[in-house]
């Protein structure tokens, strides 16, 4: 595609206010619109940014060239399936769907139509750009825990759809593996889970945003040695024999470390340019582990982590999410194919 692409944003909350200052301040792109369920806010929201304010979604995908979504969790899917029927390249804030099958359907869909399908997990840059992701050496156990205090954000989703399955893509990127077992429990805001995948490597997840401190920390044991990498307090500890080459190191970093959401509003808008929806850059060369934009694929595989979780949290006794997707499971293991 030549020329500068149009962008719109669905979402004028919060995030979709980051996503759209991202779209405005770039040369390869134009902001073109917001829309939101919400007439008001989205004219307050397209006000500050310059930009025209839509109240009909359909109206939105018509006037631009890509859509990025921002808008509560459970609504993903379907403002996704509506852009890319009419062709119109897509950028999903995660999770990409709440629904495996759904999440597998837009794959499906962007690839039939060319389209790039990109989902919002930013953390993937933070990993890659600290050098985690270059480490060859398959880990025996990864242990992820991440807590934060109460807020009345993503409520329409349960822990592990808004917190969890961000280490569930860190995870797949690491190992490269899918789970043959997995066992849940907790509830809405609070839930532990224990991933057994089919290399034998162990992987064990806690999530709570009902917590008095503040964690995002993950622990890989290796066979000669470990890393622990507190993501809040930027430190790293490796007694492993591979070298981490960023060590959240700012300047080697670049804006992995300093604007993950504004490096994965550029690719989106590069992969349009370059065609990449499904590989390489045009050039023809891959870049470096971790580093291409999130795919459709990519997602698909992370929501499809997170049903398998949610269904056996959820048949474990606990209420069901408000927007969840357990599926009624009377086991809480789960086998699962990503």
């Amino acid at each position: 595609m030549s020329g500068t692409i149009s962008i719109g944003v669905a979402g004028a909350g919060v995030f979709g206010g980051h996503h759209a200052g991202k779209y405005a301040g770039m040369t390869t792109a134009r902001l073109a619109g917001i829309y939101d369920i919400d007439p008001d806010r989205a004219a307050r929201s397209a006000s500050a940014f310059s930009t025209r304010a839509f109240d009909d979604y359909a109206a939105l995908v018509s006037a631009v060239d890509a859509v990025v979504i921002a808008t509560p969790a459970t609504t993903h899917y379907a403002l996704a399936l509506a852009a890319l029927e009419a062709r119109r390249h897509v950028f999903v804030e995660k999770p990409l769907a709440m629904r495996a099958e759904e999440a597998e359907a837009l794959v499906a869909l962007a690839e039939k139509q060319g389209l790039v399908l990109q989902v919002g997990h930013q953390e993937r840059y933070v990993a890659a750009a600290i050098g985690l992701l270059d480490h060859v050496a398959r880990p025996v156990r990864i242990d992820c825990v991440r807590r934060a205090a109460p807020s009345d954000r993503c409520r329409d989703v349960s822990v592990v759809f808004d917190l969890m399955i961000h280490d569930f893509d860190l995870v797949r990127q690491l190992t490269n593996d899918a789970p043959a077992k997995v066992t849940a429990e907790g509830g809405h805001d609070e839930a532990r889970a224990e991933l057994v995948l089919e290399n034998g490597t162990v992987a064990t997840f806690s999530a709570s945003r009902a917590a008095d401190d503040l964690r995002r920390t993950m622990r890989l044991v290796y066979e000669r040695g470990f890393i622990e990498i507190d993501f809040l307090q930027r430190s790293v500890v490796n007694t492993t024999d591979a070298s981490l080459s960023g060590d959240f190191d700012a300047v080697r970093g670049g804006m992995a470390l300093t604007d993950p959401l504004g490096l994965g509003a550029g690719k989106f808008v590069a992969a349009i340019a370059d065609g990449a929806a499904f590989g390489p850059a045009a050039s023809g060369q891959p870049e470096a582990s971790g580093q291409a934009y999130v795919s459709g694929r990519d997602g698909a595989d992370a929501v499809s982590w997170a049903c398998a979780v949610e269904s056996a949290v959820f048949s474990n006794g606990s209420s069901k999410s408000p927007g969840g997707s357990a599926n009624g499971a009377t086991s809480t293991e789960e086998r699962v194919r990503a």
